[in-house]
């Protein structure tokens, strides 16, 4: 981990901040920001905050060096009445990371996703899922942390990690 940021277990107070982090993870892509609002009343995006922090929600913050938020991961089990975009199953919980731009490209994401399969793992998860824009560039840090692409879907794919 880099002297320049820290993880810490999310908290029920986080929810504003993981909203921020869907947004950014639905706006990845430079040059076509939507706003705020847009993402965060759509059902398929609000679905990944509402009502956090359920009992089997967990997730890590990235703290900078003056203790500001600055990227999160998480996951949330979802139904399949409800699923997410990621959704494979009842009994594997979708993850969601989110990194705010300026803090991209210096180890932020892979440390979350790390540490939060490392959570998954000790909370008796066999598998993770995860849904990622086909041409978004964080697909090449899921490939090397052991994902594997399970279904595609107009542009997108679902991608799983077995954890041992």
């Amino acid at each position: 981990m880099s002297d320049d940021f820290v993880l810490r277990a999310a908290a029920q107070g986080d929810g504003g901040f993981l909203g921020d982090m869907v947004v950014e993870a639905a706006n990845w892509r430079a040059g076509a920001a939507r706003p705020r609002h847009e993402i965060l009343s759509s059902l398929e995006h609000r679905r990944y905050v509402a009502g956090w922090m359920r009992p089997a929600d967990a997730g890590v913050v990235a703290m900078d060096s003056d203790g500001r938020p600055v990227g999160a991961a998480w996951f949330r089990m979802l139904s399949q009445d409800e699923p997410g975009f990621g959704f494979i199953e009842t009994a594997v919980p979708e993850l969601i990371i989110g990194v705010h731009p300026l803090w991209r490209a210096r180890g932020v994401g892979r440390t979350l996703l790390r540490g939060l399969l490392d959570e998954a793992r000790v909370r008796g998860h066999r598998r993770v899922s995860l849904s990622v824009e086909q041409d978004n560039f964080a697909r090449t840090l899921y490939r090397s942390e052991g994902f594997v692409v399970v279904g595609s879907d107009v542009g997108r794919d679902t991608m799983v990690r077995r954890l041992g």
